[in-house]
């Protein structure tokens, strides 16, 4: 970090809070936080990128779990398969992180944003309250399965899995914005981890800014949790349709050459 001017770090710092804040409420810290890594630190290999960011997301997610876990009290029923499959799926993900190139993805998660949030905007009703679709062994399986499928892509590239997850959680299990954010939460941890286990003995870790961004994102994520529980799945779906936006026209510029 020595390297570093006093500026890159002072960016690096901010966008590390705010994608704490943001991952918390509705997902995405990582649309936030992956950019500024990449403009901070342009030498670094994209490995090295993804192995800090996790370093960076998984102090937020901590902060931002642990709020919901005591707050709430989601059912661990679901939240246990969901986080095992995803550390699964995540690990599984970072074994591929090397072999794939970003730009691929881009297109693809720009489509995925566009349908979920224009999902979530012609169903007002949706997420409102918790009503789900499924009992027994067929939700469990529902949340195996939307752990490892996510986490296998937060392995891969990550951002927006939070916002994944918690529309999946809403749009696909019948929870609300609330409870899906709390087992979203939950389960972006297990992904962070689960992709960590490979990065941390490869070395891909740049430790010194990875720490200082996961203080600001673990400020950044009890800020959010704590601002979601107090004001409900109205506010969370609301500021969903926002971060999704917001994305949608980021990764879209992108992809257009815009910017």
């Amino acid at each position: 970090m020595g390297d570093l001017s006093l500026s890159v770090v002072a960016l690096l710092a901010l966008a590390a809070l705010t994608a704490g804040f943001v991952d918390a409420v509705v997902g995405g810290g990582g649309l936030i936080q992956l950019p500024a890594l990449l403009v901070g630190l342009p030498g670094a290999s994209p490995v090295q990128i993804l192995a800090t960011n996790k370093i960076a997301s998984v102090c937020g997610t901590s902060a931002s779990s642990l709020t919901y876990y005591r707050r709430l009290a989601p059912d661990p029923r679901t939240f246990l398969p969901l986080m095992a499959l995803a550390l699964a799926g995540a690990f599984s993900g970072a074994l591929l992180a090397s072999q794939v190139p970003r730009e691929a993805f881009e297109p693809i998660v720009l489509v995925a944003l566009i349908l979920v949030g224009g999902y979530v905007l012609v169903r007002p009703e949706l997420g409102e309250r918790t009503a789900l679709r499924f009992a027994g062994h067929r939700h469990l399986a529902a949340a195996m399965a939307v752990g490892f499928v996510i986490g296998c892509y937060d392995g891969v590239l990550g951002p927006g899995t939070g916002s994944f997850f918690v529309f999946a959680l809403v749009g696909l299990m019948g929870y609300d914005f609330l409870q899906a954010s709390a087992k979203a939460k939950l389960a972006n941890f297990a992904t962070n981890v689960g992709a960590l286990l490979l990065f941390v003995p490869s070395g891909a870790v740049l430790w010194d800014i990875g720490l200082l961004m996961g203080a600001c994102n673990l400020v950044g994520g009890y800020l959010g949790a704590r601002t979601a529980v107090a004001r409900g799945s109205r506010f969370v779906r609301l500021f969903f349709i926002a971060v999704v936006s917001a994305f949608v026209v980021r990764i879209g510029g992108g992809v257009l050459g815009l910017w």
